[in-house]
């Protein structure tokens, strides 16, 4: 691409905005949009005013949280985001500080609703269009609103809730005290989308197809006629946005594939025979075993485990990425549950739960300038664009494996010994799932080896060995997750081959706890 021939980054299409007043489910509020068509941002009330101006807006929803309106340190945010001219959906603490906001009341309720509660529907116009004359959502809630502001009507009602949902539909000001966006809600989708398109007007184009030509736009507005050096892993993110990069500026992508030994069985080759054969990528591939399992020797606590195996890949990757003296662009891809849970990014009360090596920045010697084209992107949208970009169903579909590898699923010390009789549990787990079909419909399942030997007995001797701990989760973005539960006999088949087929493990167990209390890896 000669200097002449960049183009400019393309504009962002027609967006709702989503101001995170903290709720637990202000992100899934963005994936309810995206995944009905419309293009969304979140941002924190503080900054929902200035990021409302910058974007064609289309509209604004109000998320949940659990203050109360009339307490010293709820969630304050200007009011001049009522005066926008767009439609305005306030769900729960959004609807109660719009309505206040506007001249209404709000008051602690003697009834809090909790949970599934059902509604009537007292004008099915407008955000209640194609919606059941009694349907039942999914309430949380202490406070209600005692008093509507002027021009509002109610829309829907429960028992023990006289306005469970509120509107003005001259201004396009609507509240829900329920949560569509939750799977609870049985109608939730509809609601959401009769707020989109009924009462927006939203495009609907926020797809796979125009998803790939925006993002090939930006990569080819920042990079220019410039290289690109992409970590590729084998994984759903970073194929995708090789993929991506490959389109957007061809040969100029060199992909660094680093084998820190912390891998799955078969990796490796899979990785090399994909993209170098398939795709013909220019891929290095480097093995640095020995230095991962260097800094790693002795360490038990997870956030070192992290942090060195995060230090190692940068050094290796830098040493590595010497060799393209042109490429001043570093690619990863990161994706928003990472930034997510890294880091504090809208400005709220969300804890740093655990750090992900590929995200907060890259050391100023690396001299490059960072490329993350699915950075804004949930998973389920990334394997979207990947089937859009034709890439197989086996990499598109690929259960999640973190950058730390086995070592964040070996509690304890790592070390060789304990990596191989992991890496031949876990590829029993996987292979024994698949070949059931039991994967579909599975976010991810694996093997742990946690730092526990107990006594057992096989043949006539005793032993005494480590224990393997079975994951198996169901989920939408990895931001929550639930245990699957799996075919008797098909556990039975996964604990007896690892047992009799993998020296060193005298017992399995099932892991059943959720996201939250519980992180899907167990470090």
């Amino acid at each position: 691409m000669r200097t002449s021939d960049i183009v400019e980054a393309p504009a962002a299409p027609r967006g709702i905005l989503i101001v995170d007043l903290g709720a637990q489910y202000a992100q899934l509020i963005a994936r309810r949009v995206r995944e009905a068509g419309a293009w969304c941002e979140i941002a924190p009330p503080a900054r929902a005013l200035e990021v409302a101006k910058r974007m064609d807006l289309g509209g604004v929803i109000l998320s949940g949280g659990p203050a109360s309106v009339y307490a010293a340190d709820a969630p304050k945010i200007d009011k001049a985001v009522l005066d926008l001219g767009v439609p305005v959906l306030g769900i729960c603490y959004g609807m109660q500080w719009m309505c206040q906001a506007l001249g209404g009341e709000v008051l602690g309720s003697d009834h809090r609703e909790f949970g599934r509660t059902e509604i009537a529907i007292g004008d099915a116009k407008g955000l209640f269009e194609k919606i059941e004359p009694k349907t039942v959502v999914w309430m949380s809630h202490g406070d209600r609103v005692e008093r509507l502001p002027q021009g509002f009507k109610r829309l829907a009602h429960s028992p023990t809730c006289p306005e469970a949902a509120v509107g003005d539909p001259k201004r396009g000001f609507y509240g829900v005290q329920f949560h569509p966006e939750v799977s609870h809600t049985r109608q939730g989708s509809q609601v959401l989308a009769n707020f989109l398109y009924g009462i927006c007007g939203m495009p609907g184009d926020w797809k796979p197809g125009s998803i790939v030509d925006r993002e090939i736009a930006r990569i080819r507005a920042t990079v220019g006629d410039g290289e690109v050096v992409l970590g590729l892993s084998g994984g759903v993110d970073s194929s995708v946005a090789a993929v991506l990069l490959q389109r957007a500026i061809g040969d100029r992508l060199h992909c660094i594939f680093v084998d820190n030994g912390l891998l799955r069985l078969g990796e490796r080759e899979a990785v090399e025979k994909t993209f170098r054969e398939h795709f013909h990528m220019d891929l290095a591939v480097v093995d640095a075993t020995d230095r991962f399992l260097a800094s790693l020797a002795g360490v038990i606590d997870p956030e070192t485990k992290r942090k060195r195996i995060g230090k190692d890949f940068v050094d290796v990757f830098q040493k590595e990425a010497q060799r393209f003296a042109s490429a001043k662009f570093l690619a990863q891809g990161t994706l928003y549950p990472d930034v997510i849970e890294s880091t504090n990014v809208h400005g709220g009360n969300t804890a740093v739960i655990k750090s992900h090596h590929n995200v907060g920045g890259l050391p100023e010697s690396l001299h490059m300038t960072l490329v993350e084209p699915l950075r804004e992107l949930f998973k389920d949208e990334v394997r979207a664009i990947g089937r859009h970009l034709g890439l197989d169903a086996r990499i598109v579909d690929r259960q999640p494996f973190p950058g730390p590898g086995l070592a964040v699923r070996i509690v304890g010390e790592v070390t060789r010994e304990r990596l191989d009789i992991l890496r031949r549990a876990d590829h029993i787990v996987t292979s024994e799932i698949e070949r059931a079909g039991a994967h579909k419909g599975l976010w991810q399942y694996f093997a742990a080896l946690l730092p526990v030997k107990s006594v057992g007995v096989m043949g006539d001797a005793r032993t005494y060995e480590s224990c393997c701990a079975l994951r198996i989760v169901e989920s939408q973005d990895g931001m929550t997750a639930d245990w699957a539960s799996l075919d008797r006999d098909l556990l039975a088949r996964i604990s007896n081959r690892i047992i009799n087929e993998v020296r060193g493990f005298n017992r399995v167990v099932l892991d059943v706890s959720s996201k939250p209390p519980a992180t899907i890896e167990w470090e």
